[in-house]
């Protein structure tokens, strides 16, 4: 192995039929990490609940005590809510296009902002992978060479799929139920197949990191059950296993999964609506670029107008671990504050204020729009799809309408034991798994062993000079024991009145307030077509600033 981050580029492929018998099987999220800071691509995988979020999470840190912004995205709306950044299809450009034609990507380049962004990231980050088509991967690569101007795999970035295939397959718009889950954002595409499938997939060559550790599942005969879903060794003793958890009597607090959206919003309506007490209402609160706003609604789990009695049963939609809770944490309304928000008695008896969280996208350090809400939701019910990345300590589910390959493996795998299991139906649709994911599963973790033991063999100051040289090659620096990090927080003012003073000298008007006259002046000026340069000169600021304030007035669409 080439001791360069270029290395990625020039090494043949893993190859099955190599003996690492020997080798342990298990990756663990440290051996992830060491990977990762390689500058290799990656596909990190694992089992719901073997730490994929949490090693991205350290890379991240890890990159920016650094002073390198990964883009982070996902492939839906509610995934990229999760994360903190934006769907995939707004933040290359494709949006809502079934295809890119050489016009489209001609056009794209005269997106200066979207050709700044692009260009100014190094490191792709895409989550939720599995509900990516391969087509729509192709796109996203197609667009990224274009607007990088580099013919390298993704224009070069260092690309990390996240995800794990046995979870949702891709969207297409034949997914009416899903559609009126909100979850196809700017997915409108037709065409079908699994990311894997699409040949940038292939271009882009990544190592493969099967996160083997399970830090969800405590229950060793439930891990076997959701083992042998994923192999394809279901049989009749695991069959058996889940038919008792069927004749179990719930306690009657435990959230029911259900397929469809029309389900959950008639028990949760139904349930508060008996409860004898007031309702105190939390509206959202929302700042910046309508568009964004409006995606991270739709992708934020917690309502808009949040209703909560005394006695209602709620469910946390966010991780503060510093808090005590999680996206998944179960409880009851058991009172309210004296700051008015609610009191949440969990089922492990502890009570936490739930005061407000914020949902943010972020563009290289910058907030580009914002949403503020009580974290909580109604957890009577709750849709398979919206359980996707929580854990829950029991639920009731019905699986017996389950209509999608890997629904009913979702469904289970939020729970954590089996006694916290039970079910009140499923069908055979809710125990397949793709035929194709199945196949493909045994290459990935064949692959992961192979570069879980390559990386292994690298003596320890090898590995730190390639993690050394990847970090200068994409404009990082090292941090200094005893000194701040490198992160340029675009929110922070630093030298702020310096800064300001040699702006002025330029743009005289520059971070001046925007009074209405400048707005009307603005707008008459657009529509007479004044170009750009004229606009800079009339108002004295920046371009970016005459961008920004012609988005704010909804003359232009932004540049997602």
């Amino acid at each position: 192995m080439k001791s360069s981050f270029l290395w990625r580029d020039e090494r043949e492929p893993y190859s099955d039929e190599k003996n690492f018998s020997n080798f342990p099987k298990i990756m663990t999220q440290e051996q992830a990490l060491q990977i990762l800071k390689s500058g290799a691509n990656v596909f990190l995988t694992g089992e719901p609940g073997a730490g994929k979020t949490y090693t991205i999470n350290q890379y991240v840190a890890w990159l920016r005590e650094r002073g390198v912004e990964p883009a982070i995205t996902a492939s839906t709306g509610i995934a990229a809510t999760h994360v903190g950044g934006m769907t995939i299809h707004a933040w290359s450009g494709i949006g809502i296009r079934r295809d890119l034609t050489d016009w489209d990507l001609e056009a794209m380049l005269e997106r200066e902002p979207l050709v700044r962004r692009v260009r100014g990231t190094h490191v792709l980050i895409i989550d939720e992978i599995s509900m990516l088509n391969a087509h729509l991967l192709t796109m996203v690569d197609r667009a990224t060479r274009t607007l990088r101007g580099s013919e390298r795999p993704f224009g070069g970035l260092q690309v990390i799929f996240v995800g794990d295939f046995f979870q949702l397959p891709p969207i297409t718009p034949r997914d009416p139920e899903r559609s009126r889950e909100g979850t196809l954002d700017f997915e409108q595409d037709s065409k079908t197949g699994f990311a894997f499938e699409s040949p940038s997939w292939e271009e882009a060559n990544p190592l493969y990191c099967y996160l083997s550790e399970q830090h969800r599942q405590e229950d060793d005969a439930f891990l076997d059950v959701l083992g042998a879903l994923r192999s394809g060794t279901f049989d009749i003793a695991h069959q058996e296993a889940l038919r008792k958890r069927a004749s179990a009597k719930p306690r009657g607090d435990e959230t029911q999964l259900y397929p469809h959206n029309k389900d959950v919003d008639r028990i949760n309506d139904e349930r508060l609506s008996k409860l004898d007490a007031p309702a105190k209402v939390y509206a959202m609160r929302a700042e910046g670029n309508k568009n964004i706003v409006e995606a991270l609604k739709r992708g934020c789990l917690s309502p808009e107008t949040l209703a909560l009695k005394v006695g209602a049963s709620v469910i946390f939609t966010r991780n503060n671990f510093d808090t005590g809770y999680v996206n998944g944490t179960l409880g009851v309304i058991e009172g309210f504050a004296e700051s008015g928000f609610p009191l949440v008695r969990t089922r492990q008896g502890a009570l936490i204020e739930a005061t407000p969280e914020e949902w943010r996208v972020e563009d290289r350090g910058r907030v580009l729009a914002k949403i503020v809400q009580v974290p909580l939701r109604l957890a009577w019910a709750i849709t398979v799809h919206k359980s996707q990345g929580m854990s829950l300590d029991a639920a009731v589910m019905d699986l017996s309408q389950a209509f999608e390959y890997g629904q009913g493996y979702v469904a289970l795998s939020r729970v954590r034991t089996l006694d916290g299991l039970y079910l009140s139906g499923f069908n055979e649709r809710a125990l397949q798994v793709h035929p194709a994911i199945l196949e493909r599963d045994a290459q990935f973790r064949g692959a992961s062993t192979a570069a879980q033991a390559a990386f292994a063999q690298m003596p320890v100051p090898e590995l730190a000079e390639l993690h050394k040289k990847f970090v200068t090659a994409i404009g990082g620096k090292e941090p200094v024991p005893g000194q701040a990090s490198n992160f340029k927080d675009a929110n922070n003012k630093q030298d702020g009145q310096n800064r300001l003073e040699k702006i002025r000298e330029k743009h005289p008007n520059a971070y001046k307030p925007w009074s209405a006259e400048d707005d009307a002046r603005l707008t008459e000026l657009f529509r007479n077509s004044t170009k750009t340069s004229a606009l800079i000169k009339e108002f004295g600021r920046h371009k970016g600033a005459i961008e920004s304030r012609l988005m704010r007035l909804g003359l232009v669409e932004p540049d997602l």
